[in-house]
């Protein structure tokens, strides 16, 4: 007996509402006895972190493993026998098959939320080995998360559709075939433009220019040979959104504090984006952190102004620099489950140095530089989209709805769950509408980077409810090309995200589901 399951892949991945359409292909070479042929669409959030036991001396550290899986995802149909088949053989304990190819079709409507606290059935123990679920109190309903391979040892979020044959002897094992595929959820409603921006500021003081290079290059008044005194802004529009495969709207803006005459030099300039993962299994946690790099120059040697003797100028770094290049393609959206979540910050750093530009005179083009090449680093959490925008059913559904939507405040967790989250504070100040006028904040605060304990809220985020997605079509507009991980080969799954059909049952208990 071969079986193999076939899905019909219309786009390179699926989204909520999709339709999941395929065929069960079962070959037999000799007549055999089935119960019945199950197909089922699931969703897995499985965690693997390995800790030190307690009550053991330091000279014999012994490790213990944690393993936590959380069905996220788990739909059924059969497929074989048919009602009527069914019912008009009581008593039977299987239907006798004769040897050939049979097909089976099936559908299933990928829903909104995740269905975990309803499918896991709690602590398995089967000869000795224990598979523990997360309790209920660790359960959260959110949105489903995307396809996540990018720590294939500590954490891995997949979807796949899986057959399986029953076949009715005890002596014969059920045969399983599977198949993965990649999913992306559909992006949270935008609230409206605000026409605000949120900010991370850095200042900074240069030291004077050196005596000899003073006296070359400037001949201003002694009290204009000051350091000079600027502050540097990182913008992006409140609330702060990245969005896969598009440019990122940022604004770099420098500010000078102090009269000078002095050029201020744009040398490098270093855009990066640092996606931290919060892993969870049972009461051991860890945080993983990964980084894409957007864009990164150097040796620019591009001047922000004309020498001007004003105070408070304010200079603007051309977006040019950055509006061709886009958040990378591999990039997971921003997301929480039970046991993993992922978020986001971006990180500018901007190259610096002052001096004199070179004087029209002059037959040399090169300006005269102080020694000080200063680099600033700014960073500030965001939020990653997958681009993916809902129908416009579901958001006048939602409009008209009780519920009240605010999908872009900090996320919360369970209280009391032994999910510790560290991260950078969210809080930043936001700025007058914009383009109109400088930023004028009445206490701007200099950027932090320690990441400190948060309050963990008792109330989980607002999210699509699939009593809205009854009647609701798929998804009809424009899909950007994404390439998110595939599984690794030799680990639990193979091929695209999944088993490849037909191929060795790998699974920690190949005899259930």
């Amino acid at each position: 007996m071969a079986v193999r399951v076939e899905l019909d892949r219309p786009h390179a991945f699926f989204t909520n509402l999709d339709q999941i359409t395929g065929r069960v292909i079962v070959n037999f070479t000799s007549h055999e006895t089935v119960s019945s042929i199950v197909v089922k669409l699931e969703g897995e959030s499985h965690t693997r972190l390995i800790g030190q036991r307690q009550g053991f001396s330091d000279d014999r550290p012994m490790d213990r493993r944690e393993r936590e899986l959380h069905k996220i995802l788990y739909r059924t149909e059969e497929l074989f026998p048919t009602p009527d088949l069914r019912a008009n053989a009581v008593g039977e304990a299987g239907f006798k098959l004769s040897p050939g190819q049979y097909t089976y079709p099936f559908l299933f409507k990928i829903p909104f939320n995740n269905e975990c606290s309803s499918n896991n059935p709690g602590n398995i123990n089967i000869g000795g080995l224990r598979l523990e679920f997360a309790n209920p109190s660790q359960h959260v309903k959110t949105t489903l998360p995307p396809t996540l391979y990018d720590f294939p040892d500590q954490a891995v979020i997949r979807y796949f559709v899986k057959a399986t044959v029953v076949r009715p002897q005890f002596y014969k094992e059920n045969r399983r075939a599977e198949t993965g595929f990649k999913f992306l959820p559909i992006e949270p409603p935008r609230p409206p433009e605000r026409g605000q921006e949120n900010y991370a500021r850095r200042r900074h003081q240069f030291a004077p220019l050196a005596s000899a290079l003073r006296e070359k290059t400037m001949s201003t008044p002694d009290r204009l040979s000051e350091p000079m005194r600027i502050t540097v802004d990182a913008r992006l529009p409140n609330p702060p959104m990245l969005t896969c495969n598009t440019p990122i709207p940022l604004r770099i803006l420098i500010d000078k504090q102090s009269e000078s005459s002095e050029t201020i030099f744009l040398q490098s300039l270093h855009v990066e984006l640092i996606g931290h993962t919060y892993i969870r299994a049972h009461d051991l946690t860890a945080r993983e952190s990964k980084s894409w790099v957007i864009l990164s120059y150097s040796a620019i040697d591009m001047p922000l102004e004309q020498p001007v003797t004003t105070a408070k100028k304010e200079l603007t770094v051309p977006d040019y620099l950055w509006n061709r290049e886009t958040v990378p393609n591999n990039v997971a959206p921003t997301f929480r489950t039970c046991n993993i979540s992922r978020e986001y910050e971006l990180e500018v750093r901007v190259g610096l140095t002052h001096g004199s530009p070179p004087a029209k005179a002059r037959s040399s083009t090169q300006a005269s530089f102080s020694a000080e090449h200063v680099i600033l680093p700014l960073r500030m959490p965001v939020q990653v989209l997958s681009g993916i925008t809902p129908p416009p059913a579901l958001l006048e559904a939602m409009a008209s709805s009780a519920q009240q939507a605010s999908p872009l405040s900090p996320l919360p967790y369970v209280a009391g769950s032994p999910f510790p989250l560290t991260r950078p504070s969210p809080a930043q100040p936001f700025l007058p509408p914009r383009p109109p006028g400088p930023p004028t904040p009445q206490t701007p605060q200099p950027q932090t980077h320690n990441a400190g304990e948060v309050n963990i809220p008792d109330v989980p985020p607002p999210s699509y409810e699939d009593a809205m997605a009854a009647d609701m079509g798929p998804v009809d507009g424009p899909r950007r090309d994404y390439d998110l991980p595939s599984a690794p080969d030799g680990g639990r799954s193979s091929g695209e995200g999944g088993r490849r059909s037909g191929s060795k049952d790998e699974r920690l208990f190949p005899g259930s589901g």
